[in-house]
């Protein structure tokens, strides 16, 4: 849902909906299930969309250091999470 309210344009909306899905879900799973952290990563690709960087630097890093403790490191959606750190990271420079 958050992702149709962004292309509506309705960004702090989006955000608003990431944050809630993200909070629920921490308090439902505990922040190191995979499910947690996909909430995590869906809210650190929106704000790199946004250009907030800095934040979404470090959401990527909590998914993918999650990832790598939960489904280990040579899981498709770990190496997926680390690459769209590096990709931030690049952005920066």
């Amino acid at each position: 849902l958050a992702l149709v309210l962004e292309s509506q344009g309705k960004y702090e909306a989006a955000e608003a909906m990431n944050r809630r899905a993200l909070g629920g879900r921490e308090k439902a799973l505990g922040k190191e299930h995979p499910d947690t952290l996909a909430s995590v990563y869906c809210l650190a690709f929106l704000l790199h969309r946004w250009g907030r960087y800095e934040e979404a630097t470090l959401l990527y890093k909590r998914a993918s250091s999650g990832y790598t403790t939960t489904l280990g490191p040579d899981h498709p959606t770990t190496q997926a999470s680390a690459f769209a750190r590096a990709v931030v990271a690049q952005t920066c420079n």
